[in-house]
């Protein structure tokens, strides 16, 4: 995300100030909402409960559901929040300023809200594609072959995807800039660099993830820790010390986010509506978004880390990459040798894959899994479930499989 200053947002700047957030009560697969509230973009509808992903605009929320709807909420002028029909399928959803995208199972992008850029005109063909992700005017789509497509506002170059286009593994759209990771883990970035936003810092290697800011950008890096760079009017590239166990980072307009590996939220920058102020209890969280001025959480959701005292015998229990598009890797640390069952489930329950059972032993440990059942099948795109058993107790954790 995203944002361009426009002229009435001094007048919007002001309401705001009278209107933030009320927390609501956290809960398994809820999404916690903080920050700006003006338009009722921290307003969870009810029910609040079996989301699996979360994603946030300039003044609008988005929720994906377990059953692969899309429910969306607040500033609805350009119709950012009327998911068109049917809504179904969804396995992945992203969200601009004013605009929404939305991944289908088949591998095709649904677009709706803004279209001033045409950043709603998803370019011939529409399939293949296995992620997705919203700017200010442009839209970004990853195709399963490792090429970027970029389509909308191109005024600042953000939809000249550099050459060679190939082996990017995920994409992030900020104002008027773009990311990609690739294969080898370092970050392409093009488009606006006015603040530096572009300018990834030496080394640019061993990144793990990457999110994008209005005018600031962040990777994360295999060791834990956060690199941001660019606007740092907000000191929303200072990333708090200790600058460890981090797994995934977001930016909004002048602020950051990072979630930890213990199911946490780091919030630095700009905090005038409180979007820094993560509400309590501050644990159990596996996936974070923010929008202009607000920050979204996922509470126990997707690819969350799991400590010891949620299940025995298991220190951490994690799946990524996640989404998944050929394959993954269910990882563990154990602290002694443990009898355990790692299984893959669908939706309705019903087993799909036996990953493991048996005597493991101690340390971290890694289960690939190539996305097939125990038939050797592949199974279609969804939302699975891992399961790992040990020592008499069960923990689920949600996957995205994307095709």
């Amino acid at each position: 995300m995203k944002c361009k200053v426009e002229p009435l947002v001094v007048l919007w700047f002001l309401l705001a100030l009278l209107n933030t957030s009320a927390i609501p009560a956290q809960g398994d697969d809820e999404i916690v909402a903080w920050g700006d509230n003006y338009y009722g973009q921290c307003d969870v509808p009810d029910p609040n409960a079996g989301f699996v992903a979360v994603a946030g605009g300039g003044y609008h929320s988005l929720g994906l559901a377990a059953d692969s709807s899309i429910v969306a909420w607040g500033d609805n002028y350009f119709g950012q929040c009327d998911v068109p029909a049917p809504n179904t399928d969804f396995v992945a959803v992203a969200a601009g300023e004013w605009h929404c995208l939305g991944l289908k199972s088949v591998g095709s992008i649904v677009a709706w809200g803004d279209n001033f850029f045409g950043q709603r005109i998803v370019p011939a063909p529409n399939s293949d594609f296995v992620a997705v992700a919203g700017g200010w005017g442009h839209s970004l789509g990853l195709k399963s072959n490792g090429s970027v497509v970029a389509w909308g506002d191109h005024g600042h170059g953000q939809c000249d995807v550099p050459a060679p286009n190939s082996d990017f593994t995920a994409v992030a759209a900020g104002q008027w800039h773009s990311l990609g990771l690739k294969a080898d883990s370092s970050i392409v970035a093009w488009g606006e660099n006015s603040s530096g936003q572009c300018n990834v810092p030496a080394p640019n290697s061993d990144f793990v993830a990457v999110a994008a800011g209005e005018i600031h950008s962040l990777g994360v890096k295999a060791d834990g820790s956060i690199v941001a760079w660019g606007d740092d009017s907000y000191g929303q590239c200072n990333v708090p010390a200790p600058n460890t166990d981090f797994a995934v980072a977001a930016g909004g307009m002048g602020h950051s986010l990072g979630l930890k590996r213990d199911g946490s939220i780091v919030a630095w920058g700009d905090n005038t509506y409180g979007e820094c102020d993560v509400p309590e209890p501050n644990t159990g969280f596996a996936a974070i978004e923010a929008g202009r001025w607000h920050s979204l959480g996922l509470n126990r959701g997707i690819g969350s880390a799991i400590t010891a005292a949620d299940t025995p015998g298991c220190n951490r229990f994690a799946v990524r990459p996640n989404p998944l598009t050929t394959r993954t890797s269910i990882t563990l640390d154990l602290p002694q040798e443990t009898a355990l069952t790692v299984s893959v489930y669908d939706p309705q329950g019903r087993l799909v894959r036996t990953a493991w059972r048996g005597i493991m032993a101690g340390g971290h440990q890694e289960i690939p899994w190539d996305g097939r059942d125990d038939d050797g099948r592949a199974v279609s795109a969804g939302v699975y479930l891992v399961r790992v058993s040990a020592t008499g107790r069960t923990t689920t954790s949600r996957l995205m499989i994307l095709r």
